[in-house]
């Protein structure tokens, strides 16, 4: 019997697995691997399927060096910058998004962290969707304090998303202006607010399988169960634009691994997914049960419409409020 057999049978009946358990993955025969992930996905989160959107709330500028990003001040990239989004604009969206039929919506901002004031104009918004949508709210605004996380979640905010993007070892290869404890220390005050937290990274920065093994080693001991697999998209003027774009098999490696690691987990196929020839179909047969749908932060990514059609394709139910 192989080790993915083996190692899934065992988690069906409560095992979690160890670090080497998992690497011990890495080179078993992929469509074994993916199979054995699908069941897992099966067996833990049944065919439920958890879809959300994004907009971008305020672009460019961002203080922060992260080498992948279009919006950093460091490169020279062609983003537009603008200022946090009124009121008026973020609910709209929101509303739209609901009667797409989506179950989450999240507006991401540029930058380290807001404002005081940037928190209280977006609270104010958050209060605005609520009391005319059911939409299930999301934020990602930085390293924020405490205070200002209590405040989201006092506005409505149920969930934040702060990826840890890589492994500990490699993320100094990746970002300099801040640091992997400064991800998790904010994880952790999001959490002690009441926040629920989002958390993953991006795949094709250099790392190894270790690293992304690592990575979510750490994301599962951080009691975090919705996890964003991105895909570098290389963006020209940024230090990664010539990168190679993982093959969509090595995404699905990816995929399956995260859900033997966190098998009630929804592993999301979130930025990159409109790299992939099948827009993440064969992905979603390897253990992912969960989407960012719609455009991304800096790239056009797949409509709600196509994405819906692709989900009833292959069986699964998407998420309602």
């Amino acid at each position: 019997m192989s080790a993915a057999v083996t190692l899934k049978n065992k988690i069906f009946y409560g095992y979690q697995i160890t670090r080497e358990d998992a690497l011990s993955l890495i080179n078993e025969n992929l469509q074994e691997l993916c199979d054995c992930a699908n069941e897992l996905r099966y067996r833990f989160c049944g065919n439920s399927f958890d879809i959300c959107s994004i907009i971008n709330g305020k672009g460019g500028k961002c203080s922060e060096d992260c080498k992948y990003c279009a919006q950093s001040v460091y490169y020279h990239t062609e983003v537009e910058e603008y200022p946090l989004h009124d009121s008026d604009r973020l609910k709209k969206d929101a509303k739209y998004n609901q009667q797409m039929g989506i179950l989450r919506y999240s507006v991401v901002t540029s930058g380290k962290r807001l404002s005081n004031r940037e928190i209280e104009e977006l609270c104010e918004s958050y209060r605005n969707i609520k009391t005319t949508c059911g939409i299930s709210l999301c934020a990602s605004h930085g390293l924020l304090s405490f205070e200002q996380f209590k405040k989201l979640k006092n506005a409505g905010v149920a969930r934040y998303h702060n990826n840890l993007e890589t492994s500990r070892r490699n993320f100094p290869n990746i970002c300099t202006t801040h640091t992997y404890d400064d991800k998790i220390n904010a994880i952790k005050a999001a959490q002690q607010a009441g926040l629920e937290v989002c958390s993953g990274g991006i795949m094709g920065l250099g790392e190894t399988m270790e690293d992304r093994i690592d990575m979510v080693m750490d994301i599962r001991n951080l009691g975090i169960s919705s996890v964003p697999v991105n895909i570098l998209n290389p963006i020209k003027g940024t230090p990664f634009e010539h990168l190679p774009v993982l093959k969509i098999n090595e995404v699905r490696q990816i995929a399956a691994l995260f859900r033997f690691i966190i098998p009630n987990a929804a592993i999301r196929l979130a930025g990159g997914r409109g790299l992939l020839n099948d827009k993440g179909r064969a992905v979603f047969l390897s253990g992912a049960n969960a989407a960012i749908s719609g455009d991304m932060l800096t790239t056009s990514g797949i409509t709600v419409n196509e994405d819906m059609i692709m989900l009833k394709e292959l069986g699964f139910e998407v998420e309602k409020i």
